[in-house]
């Protein structure tokens, strides 16, 4: 089977988390670019990177460079691509476009040039006849990317982004992104073996992908539809070899996972999106304050959590922050706890001394992922 190259689009800062994912999958020639990770492989690890990648957003094959620096050229040269090789009459498209140029402004005019680029082939083809237009659920998405002059045009193999994973179907206000929390369980020191906490779980994201990373269960294991199953040689049966392939890798988890809140309309949320992601029998959910009484540990685990910040701010953050370093300090002796943040300031008053600090961003909100050390006595004693 023969072997081309894709790219994997990711959030900023996820990069490197997702470069080593596509080398633990068997991913060839790999290579970090901006919020992208440009990876080789054949049409079935196409679809394992589908399946199994946890912090990829969406998979693209480019399969079409050209120079414009010109709407008429951009569109011209557009037009001469064989399209027909990737689209038939009867499939419905759509066209999404990305622009950093001197010559380009408006990534929607540049999609809609490419659009009537893709129908005006067709027409001249086909005796007037052309692929609709569905922007909501196409059979083909094509991505068109401008850097300058040059434009990279590629399929969209993964449909909707990869972060709707098929589980979570209620959420709360501001939910943290599947990709996202991956990528944090990810960068965390978590031994995937140990206990794990999420004390202010909103509708269980953290938990759930928690799970399924111990576990080793697909991300996408409960998405029903990808983009490559509308293209001209989606190979159904390589799709269920890769699938029971990445079933039989499935393992159990020796520790606890547990999910708390101090919301019944979040626990119940929580519970529901653990229900449909069938991890019930894995993630304990507990109706708990964790500055009040939080959950303690028989063993020694990771914290990692999401307290609240930008919008979703509803409170005093200084005392809330306050409180959190303490309920660290008291409860927490021997372990490691991580949170994502915001606000820098409210940080200062957690009252401890992060060990690591990673720049990340939650949707357009920079942050930062600290991981506290909590000692038994103090380190000073502890050295």
């Amino acid at each position: 089977m023969q072997n081309f190259k894709m790219i994997a689009k990711t959030q900023l800062g996820l990069e490197e988390v997702l470069l080593e994912e596509l080398r633990q999958l068997g991913a060839q020639e790999v290579n970090v670019l901006n919020r992208a990770v440009s990876f080789v492989g054949d049409l079935g690890f196409m679809y394992k990177a589908n399946l199994c990648l946890r912090t990829a957003i969406r998979i693209l094959q480019p399969i079409h460079q050209l120079i414009a620096r010109t709407d008429v050229q951009l569109y011209e040269e557009a037009k001469k691509f064989e399209w027909d090789h990737y689209i038939d009459l009867n499939n419905t498209i759509a066209v999404n476009a990305a622009v950093n140029s001197d010559f380009f402004n408006h990534s929607h005019y540049v999609a809609l040039k490419v659009k009537d680029a893709i129908v005006d082939y067709f027409r001249n083809k086909s005796r007037g006849k052309r692929p609709n237009v569905d922007v909501k659920n196409p059979d083909v998405r094509i991505n068109v990317h401008i850097s300058n002059d040059k434009c990279n045009i590629s399929l969209d193999s993964s449909g909707d982004s990869l972060h709707k994973r098929g589980y979570r179907h209620v959420t709360n206000n501001a939910p943290i992104s599947e990709v996202l929390a991956a990528g944090l369980i990810l960068l965390s020191d978590w031994d995937r073996k140990s206990d794990f906490l999420d004390p202010m779980c909103g509708s269980g994201t953290l938990a759930i992908e928690a799970a399924m990373i111990a576990c080793n269960i697909p991300p996408a294991l409960h998405r029903n539809r990808f983009g490559f199953m509308n293209w001209k040689n989606f190979d159904e049966q390589l799709w269920n070899i890769i699938k029971d392939s990445a079933l039989k890798k499935l393992k159990d988890f020796p520790g606890k996972i547990i999910a708390c809140d101090r919301a019944f309309s979040s626990i119940r949320k929580a519970e529901a999106n653990i229900k449909d992601a069938l991890l019930d029998d894995i993630i304990e959910v507990h109706r708990m304050n964790f500055i009040k009484k939080p959950y303690v540990f028989e063993n020694n685990g990771v914290v990692l959590f999401n307290p609240p910040y930008g919008e979703r701010l509803q409170t005093d953050i200084y005392d809330l922050y306050a409180k959190i370093g303490d309920t660290f300090k008291k409860n927490y002796a021997g372990c490691s706890a991580w949170l994502i943040t915001s606000d820098m300031e409210a940080v200062k008053h957690i009252g401890l001394k992060h060990t690591r600090r990673i720049k990340l961003f939650n949707g357009q909100l920079e942050c930062r992922f600290l991981k506290y050390e909590m000692y038994e006595g103090s380190k000073k004693q502890k050295n």
